[in-house]
Order: C-alpha cells, then sequence, then structure tokens
C-alpha cells in the first residue's frame, strides 16, 4: 500500500487530534518519510510525550512552531526544509486551535475574539503562506495532475458548528469559535481556488465532537476512532474533493 503522503506536517501536535494524527501517521504499514510534528512550547511539560514518540521514531521531526506567531512559523521553514533536502512538502494539516469557550452573548470578550481569530484563521493562512513554496516543489514532483495528498495538499481542520448552512440551534451560540471556523472554511474555499492550479488540493474536515481537552469528556467520541476516520478520508481525497467540507466519515457538510 502507498504511502499516504511522503512528507506530512501537522500543527497543534502535543496532544488530542495533533498527537493522534502523528501516533496513527508512524503506525501506518508504509509511514510517511517524514512528519513535522509542531507545537507552540515542545521542550514544556506538553511536549514530552511528543518528544518521547520521536525517539523511537527518526521520522518524526519535532519542530517550534507557534502560528499566532507569524516569526516563528518563518523560523520552521527552513528547518523543515532542511529535512527534505531539496524535496517538496506534501501534506500540510492545520490542526491547531483554540476555543475562548464564550457561549452566549453575555460572554463575549473582544480580546477572546481576537485570540480565537488569531489561532483559528490568521494562524492557518500565515502557515499556508510561508510553507507554499514547499507545497508547490511538492506538486511539481508528481507528473499526474490528479490532485491527492500524495501529490500536495492543505486540511483545514475545522468544525460542523462553523457550518451556516447547516446551524445547528441545539448547540450554544459560541460566538468566538463557531464564526472563527466559518472563516476558515472560507479560507478553504478561496485556497482551493488559487491553488488549484498549483497542483494542491484544500479541504476542510470536521473531526467529530471528540474527547479532547478541547472536545470534554462529554463527546461522544474516541480521538482514536476519529483519526482513524479521518486517514480514511484524506487518502481518497481527489481533484473533486478540492474545496470540499467533509466529516470523519467522509460525508459532505454544508457550509
Amino acid at each position: 500500500m502507498a504511502p499516504l503522503a511522503h512528507s506530512i506536517l501537522v500543527t497543534g501536535s502535543n496532544r488530542g487530534i495533533g498527537m493522534e494524527l502523528v501516533r496513527q501517521l508512524v503506525e501506518m504499514t508504509d509511514p510517511p518519510e517524514h512528519i513535522f510534528a509542531t507545537c507552540r512550547n515542545p521542550d514544556g511539560p506538553r511536549g514530552k510525550a511528543l518528544h518521547d514518540l520521536a525517539d523511537k521514531h527518526p521520522n518524526i521531526h519535532v519542530v517550534q512552531l507557534e502560528v499566532e506567531d507569524q516569526s516563528s512559523v518563518k523560523a520552521a521553514v527552513p528547518v523543515v526544509e532542511s529535512h527534505l533536502k531539496g524535496k517538496g512538502l506534501n501534506l500540510l494539516i492545520n490542526n491547531a486551535g483554540r476555543n475562548s469557550c464564550t457561549l452566549l452573548l453575555e460572554d463575549v470578550d473582544q480580546q477572546d475574539m481576537l485570540s480565537d481569530f488569531s489561532t483559528n484563521v490568521a494562524g492557518p493562512i500565515i502557515v499556508v503562506k510561508e510553507f507554499l513554496p514547499l507545497l508547490k516543489r511538492a506538486a511539481t514532483e508528481t507528473t499526474t495532475e490528479e490532485l491527492s495528498c500524495r501529490k500536495a495538499a492543505i486540511i483545514n481542520v475545522s468544525s460542523l458548528i462553523g457550518s451556516i448552512g447547516g446551524f445547528d440551534v441545539s448547540v450554544p451560540p459560541m460566538y468566538s469559535y463557531r464564526s472563527s471556523k466559518a472563516a476558515l472554511n472560507m479560507i478553504t474555499i478561496c485556497l482551493s481556488v488559487e491553488l488549484k492550479k498549483d497542483g494542491i488540493l484544500c479541504t476542510s474536515v470536521h473531526p467529530g465532537w471528540v474527547k479532547t481537552d478541547m472536545g470534554t469528556e462529554k463527546a461522544p467520541l474516541t480521538v482514536q476512532c476519529s483519526v482513524q476516520g479521518i486517514l480514511k478520508v484524506l487518502a481518497n481525497l481527489s481533484s473533486s474533493s478540492t474545496g470540499a467540507f467533509l466529516d470523519w466519515k467522509g460525508n459532505s457538510i454544508p457550509w
């Protein structure tokens, strides 16, 4: 079985979905040649599990990258490039996210709104901007016209509750989180249109309501089950998937 991609970068990989993505990627029958596991503070307490995993698998490279800080993102690019040794980056997974938990209008705080947008909207697009040369390089390394994660792809981890067309009134407004994920979905559409000519696929993926620090123990879905589904979805993405909004089972979600 061919690998999902030869090189993969995951943001926010020191816990939750990001950590599980790294763990399942490295345990594949044919794992990626390079897995770049990035997070804000890899040398802090929350980075220990990631380092422990990397110590067992030489294809995991732990890289410092704070999505809210463009200088940090810029600094990560040559680190990644040094491992790729002239090759491109096939798959970029924008997983890092923040939820300020401003459930109702009375909870809304300007700084919380700005922080959520900084992490969930500005962060992913800056990461894409800085790593775009490596993604473009990867796209030119394959002769096939068909888009896929093996060629070059950007996956934005979004949320069902960022859907306007499928708005769920049973869920609290969650103003900053919901609006930031809706904005991220617009970025996905814009990127899919602009980068299609460069051979780069871009898709939004909803991981489900998952038992993580953000999702809480009330969530019905384990992180292992969610990531298993996400990886199956990613393996089947094609040109028809660019600009799509899919859930962890591959079902389409209304924008």
